[in-house]
């Protein structure tokens, strides 16, 4: 038999970066739970964006089988991660071990998790507010990362969630924020893309932002852009972001844009 530390790499910051990315860019997963009626496994698709922290939220309806299966039993599981051209197990995927909660309607925690999920997924706008529709948020207690063939690594929720003394702050003037970038700014979000990620073509939009980094949308193409290091305060935001224009114009061949 085959030994699981033989199977398993030791988890570094390459690994790290990775399950973060695949997680903050996920528009849909797999969610896995408990059938209450007989305890077996039930696996489906589900919408996913995430909590300021990493935390996934997940919006469904009170009417589907997993949701049901949720409030019986919070325990699941969520694999994001798609697929590329070729083989599908070739690619990158990340299975988080969570336990749901069910995110109170009228409270902050839901307005600001409402928020964040209708930024990510914007269709979800036709059905966010029918009256059986709730928001979960998951929360992570370990992951499984499968980088592609030999790449396979445990992860703690250490691992994939975002820490920082900032994060509250920067939750509460998120919105101006982002208003502001997509009003006046969306020269800088194109450079952001095209350096940062090597994406080509115009269109971007920036969908949010957290300590670790900012996340960028086009249609049903969303991209993840970290900062060069975490932001430990809200006044940290600015500064950042004109200095990361700054570089990609200068590396792009321009002089740099006002943020």
């Amino acid at each position: 038999m085959t030994d699981k530390r033989d199977v398993l790499r030791p988890t570094d910051d390459e690994a790290i970066r990775l399950a973060r990315t695949l997680l903050r860019s996920a528009r849909f997963g797999a969610i896995a739970v408990l059938e209450p009626e007989t305890g077996s496994p039930l696996a489906s698709r589900v919408g996913v964006a995430t909590d300021a922290d990493g935390a996934p939220l997940i919006l469904v309806s009170g009417l589907s089988a997993h949701t049901r299966a949720l409030d019986a039993d919070p325990r699941c599981s969520l694999l994001v991660g798609e697929p590329g051209k070729g083989d599908a197990l070739a690619h990158p995927r990340l299975t988080l071990v969570c336990r749901a909660v069910l995110l109170e309607k009228d409270t902050p925690e839901q307005a600001r998790a409402e928020r964040r999920y209708l930024n990510k997924n914007p269709k979800a706008k036709l059905y966010a507010g029918l009256a059986d529709f709730r928001l979960f948020r998951l929360e992570p207690e370990r992951a499984s990362l499968n980088g592609g063939f030999g790449k396979a690594y445990a992860l703690t929720r250490e691992d994939v969630m975002t820490v920082s003394p900032a994060l509250d702050a920067l939750a509460a003037s998120e919105q101006g924020a982002l208003d502001h970038m997509n009003s006046d700014h969306l020269d800088a979000i194109g450079l952001y893309a095209a350096h940062f990620a090597r994406a080509s073509g115009d269109g971007w939009t920036m969908t949010g932002f957290d300590a670790d980094g900012i996340d960028l949308g086009r249609g049903d193409e969303v991209l993840r852009i970290f900062f060069p290091a975490p932001l430990q305060a809200a006044s940290d935001l600015r500064p950042a972001l004109v200095a990361m224009a700054k570089t990609a114009r200068a590396a792009l061949g321009a002089g740099a844009p006002q943020a």
